[in-house]
């Protein structure tokens, strides 16, 4: 497998849990604010072999709630992962961080996860990094995932991340559609973006304008509340 890394025990990738967090690189987006953007496109990134890694989870097992996988994005690697987690999970539960526009390496895998974490990305045109008729279609697929994980029946942390320059009511138009599709457990968890310094974007300039959102927290928080969302989380940066 090609890896970024992973941290044997971590406590900041889900919330009120912990992991031991791995790193796949490649991903299939072009997300402007993404920090992880160098590993998406295999620039840093290193070669594993599954007993090793199982080695490392298994010593660690007692001090996690999960293994979590995310990226980049760990669908592009499905057929190494699906080998991995039918390991990994004689030791612990599964924990994966999808896009979920992948949903036939998604289906592929499904019987191994017991937790999933994705990001709606609203409006997806603009988050996407791709050409409009291409984030279009990504998003049909999108909610095509939404659907499989909820006729699995997997406890779902839905991520949205929050930018600037976009109107409430245009944001809360996809979180609706994607909403509509979730039939499991969920939460929701207010990602802000943030750019440099804190980060190192793929797309500086994007950010300067579209990153670090204040008061459209608080907005997205009230119209989530009207709707009935009854487990939302503010993720902090200091």
């Amino acid at each position: 497998m090609l890896i970024g890394g992973w941290k044997a025990v971590s406590m900041v990738d889900i919330p009120g849990k912990v992991t031991f967090t791995l790193w796949l690189c490649g991903c299939n987006l072009r997300c402007p604010f993404c920090h992880n953007w160098k590993l998406a496109q295999g620039i840093e990134c290193l070669k594993v072999e599954k007993r090793e890694l199982i080695e490392e989870v298994e010593r660690n097992s007692y001090l996690v709630n999960y293994f979590h996988v995310t990226g980049g994005e760990p669908l592009v690697q499905w057929r190494e992962l699906r080998n991995l987690l039918m390991e990994v999970r004689k030791y612990i539960p599964v924990s994966l961080n999808s896009n979920l526009t992948l949903v036939k390496p998604l289906e592929k895998i499904i019987d191994f996860v017991d937790h999933i974490a994705t990001d709606l990305k609203a409006p997806p045109t603009e988050l996407y990094g791709l050409p409009k008729n291409v984030s279009l279609k990504l998003w049909q697929l999108f909610l095509k995932g939404l659907e499989i994980v909820s006729e699995n029946s997997i406890p779902l942390e839905l991520r949205i991340p929050v930018s600037r320059g976009f109107t409430t009511k245009e944001i809360m138009k996809w979180v609706k559609e994607g909403l509509e599709r979730i039939e499991t457990d969920f939460y929701v968890v207010l990602n802000p973006l943030v750019g440099s310094p804190l980060t190192n974007p793929r797309d500086e300039e994007w950010c300067n304008k579209h990153c670090w959102a204040d008061r459209e927290i608080e907005l997205i928080k009230e119209k989530l509340e009207e709707m009935g969302v009854r487990k939302i989380i503010i993720r902090k940066y200091s």
